[in-house]
């Protein structure tokens, strides 16, 4: 008989617990509802939708820093795939923008680099692909500080960087250097060899 009323407050105890995980469990499935949507999204190929809906996740946790603090896998995440959305689609300058605000874990450095150097493609002169490459060099180092063990930032930095120091060179005589004929391969071995590659 003395045993009971244990029981009862144990059970007790472990029914507010069950309550109060699953009210976290109902407020993060309502609050996580746009990442569930970009997902959708996402495999819809609905890059509008999918922008969208990460662009709401976002904006939520902007609106709450504990939330940051909380879920900063699930912030950084949204605006990763935000940005990478972004430049998928062509929209560089947008990249620029919305990666200032961008958390760290988001890779915003990267980003922005591949936003500069896919926009100096778009440059007809060599003054204004050197302007764009340079700073697209400066913000692939900046990716590289933060995470120095990514392949991908390592080869545009060290390709912007390459493109750089070949703009910068005089030209030849009746020779206009751009990083468009640069990146282009200039002979049948060399597209032989650029094919092996990719292959």
């Amino acid at each position: 008989m003395v045993t009971l009323p244990r029981f009862r407050s144990f059970f007790y105890l472990l029914s507010v617990l069950a309550l109060i995980a699953g009210a976290t469990l109902l407020a993060y499935g309502w609050w996580s509802g746009p990442l569930i949507d970009a997902a959708h999204a996402v495999e819809a190929h609905d890059s509008e939708g999918a922008l969208r809906s990460y662009a709401a996740s976002v904006a939520r946790f902007r609106e709450r820093t504990a939330m940051q603090q909380l879920l900063g896998d699930d912030y950084a995440r949204a605006a990763q795939n935000q940005l990478a959305i972004l430049y998928r689609t062509g929209q560089y300058e947008a990249v620029i923008d919305t990666a200032g605000s961008a958390p760290v874990d988001a890779a915003p450095h990267f980003w922005v680099g591949c936003a500069m150097f896919a926009k100096s493609l778009q440059e007809e002169g060599a003054e204004g692909q050197l302007q764009w490459l340079t700073r697209a060099e400066d913000e692939f180092k900046l990716a590289l500080a933060a995470e120095p063990g990514d392949w991908d930032t390592k080869y545009n930095y060290e390709l912007s960087a390459r493109l750089v120091a070949a703009l910068r060179r005089p030209p030849k005589p009746g020779n206009k250097p751009s990083a468009i004929k640069l990146l282009r391969p200039e002979g049948p071995t060399q597209q032989r060899e650029s094919m092996k590659k990719a292959g």
